[in-house]
């Protein structure tokens, strides 16, 4: 069973319980009346197996009637204990909505269905992927690692809350549920379902859809006791004055940090975080139509703005390291960048053991809210340290590290990034467009599409190398490729040839190296991913 405490990326936690025939999926208490999801909601989980796996779980018994010729196969359901590799069903089965006094009712039931079965999803497929090898018949005499593989994937019945007349084709437009019949269907009754009982969300699709299509949150009533603004509504009534006015009342510094942990509905901080929404709605929107210009002799897209300075793009909880990990735009400010975001349950330990806060991973504490230095500052350190200056060549003086930085915001076909952990920075990163960087002057037209990315990497706290941690940043980054722009197809790197440590990262995420590259400053690696081989983040 997957760990009973689900971290959604925008801070939101969510229990985990199993219940008769199914699981119950419930709100973290801090966050009942937050309005981002229901108090609560079930599902019911099964795995059907085939009556030769079957027969392995009750120690190959026979039947009485095995080799009648009419004997058909029988399959034989079971409550979900595993994963399996395209076994496993779910539905819907119930809703425990909030109090109509406080929330009004979400204006699409469609959209919170589909925000429910999401969170769902995210849970589910951060459990331990099944074995991929496929036993079929010609293949179950060869040894395992030759067997062919499929994708993970996990079906979706028709039944209960899906049971409703167009949800299950709402969920299928909003992209979060496929089938493969793809037929507009003959019967003219759409309440059959034809069409609809072979739905199924597979790994790789659910990894490459945007969180923030389906995270959002309701709105409070003009009565409700949680303010906007805070995580529950509007401001809180004043004090009467003797002048027969109100005496505003000072922000609540609690529901102040728990707002902005949970980056909703809206950051008064002016560092908004992916999931912020003064209005209640979706943050995602899709990419604009493509434009084109020629600069330098070179044909491609009007790129889209990169996110401000300051303002974090990506965010995502590791549960193999216990820690939210956050890329942020690099910053010309003088002071530094205060995180706002979720922090780890680790950082939390400064709270009394008995608070109510202390069970919650996304309240910010003075671990996620520390003094750090500016970006100008942590750029100065990192680039003067001879490991970093031996690759990047930005060392000397801070006003050497603050041109640096001032070009690099200044470029029109990339932008700088600052990784956190838990809001701890620990490194710079740029993420640029192939096609007008110097590597596409060395790679053929056939070789780059107008959307290829790449990738420049830098990690300058000690503390936070290591291959595991790596792994983690490393296939977030590619994560947040496929999510920014569902035409990019491809994501470049090009370490120096000797950086044989940094080459077997890329590869362990999925990077293989086709070629190498000579240019002017090094010989390079040409690493490459492309999105149909990409399965999931490392977690």
């Amino acid at each position: 069973m997957a760990p009973s405490v689900v971290h959604l990326p925008n801070g939101q936690t969510v229990n985990v319980s199993p219940v008769f025939g199914g699981l119950f999926f419930k709100a973290n208490e801090l966050n009942t009346h937050h309005g981002e999801f229901p108090p609560g909601w079930t599902v019911n989980l099964e795995t059907e197996d085939s009556e030769e796996d079957h027969r392995t779980e009750v120690n190959n018994r026979q039947d009485e009637d095995e080799d009648s010729p009419y004997r058909r196969p029988q399959h034989h359901v079971h409550r979900y204990r595993r994963p399996t590799l395209r076994n496993d069903t779910l539905f819907l089965s119930s809703i425990s909505q909030p109090s109509s006094s406080d929330f009004k009712p979400a204006a699409s039931p469609s959209r919170q269905i589909a925000m429910m079965l999401w969170a769902t999803l995210w849970w589910y497929f951060h459990q331990h992927p099944p074995n991929p090898h496929l036993s079929t018949g010609t293949s179950s005499m060869i040894p395992e690692e030759g067997r062919p593989k499929a994708e993970w994937r996990i079906n979706i019945r028709r039944e209960g809350i899906f049971k409703g007349r167009n949800v299950l084709s709402k969920l299928e437009r909003m992209g979060l549920i496929s089938t493969e019949d793809s037929s507009v269907g003959t019967d003219t009754d759409d309440r059959t379902g034809e069409g609809w009982t072979e739905m199924f969300v597979s790994q790789r699709s659910f990894w490459q859809i945007d969180g923030r299509i389906f995270l959002f949150t309701l709105s409070p009533t003009t009565n409700s006791p949680f303010p906007p603004g805070t995580p529950h509504g509007g401001s809180r009534p004043g004090s009467p004055s003797r002048e027969g006015g109100t005496i505003p009342v000072r922000p609540d510094i609690h529901s102040d940090t728990i707002a902005q942990g949970l980056w909703s509905p809206s950051s008064p901080s002016g560092h908004p975080g992916p999931f912020t929404s003064a209005s209640h709605l979706p943050t995602y929107y899709p990419p604009p139509p493509a434009q084109y210009i020629v600069e330098n002799g070179v044909r491609h897209p009007i790129r889209p703005k990169p996110p401000r300075q300051g303002e974090t793009f990506y965010t995502r909880y590791s549960p193999s390291v216990g820690q939210y990990l956050s890329f942020r735009v690099a910053s010309l400010s003088a002071k530094s960048t205060t995180h706002r975001g979720p922090v780890g349950a680790s950082a939390a330990n400064f709270l009394p053991p008995n608070s109510a806060l202390a069970a919650s991973s996304g309240m910010p504490n003075l671990g996620s809210m520390c003094i750090h230095p500016c970006d100008t500052d942590l750029l100065h350190n990192w680039m003067n340290n001879p490991r970093v200056s031996a690759a990047w060549g930005v060392s000397g003086p801070i006003a050497t590290q603050e041109a640096f930085l001032k070009n690099s915001l200044s470029n029109r076909h990339s932008f700088p990034a600052i990784g956190c952990w838990d809001g701890k920075p620990f490194g710079y990163f740029e993420i640029y467009w192939v096609k007008e960087d110097q590597l596409g002057k060395h790679l053929g037209g056939s070789e780059i599409g107008d959307w290829d990315r790449g990738l420049h990497v830098l990690v300058g706290e000690e503390e936070f190398r290591g291959k595991e941690r790596v792994k983690v940043w490393l296939s977030a980054l590619a994560h947040y490729c496929w999510l920014a722009d569902q035409r990019t197809e491809r994501i470049f790197s090009e370490p120096r040839l000797d950086n044989e440590k940094f080459i077997g990262y890329l590869q362990d995420v999925g990077f293989y190296k086709e070629r190498e590259i000579a240019f002017p400053f090094k010989q390079a690696a040409l690493m490459k991913i492309a999105r149909d081989s990409w399965d999931a983040p490392v977690l």
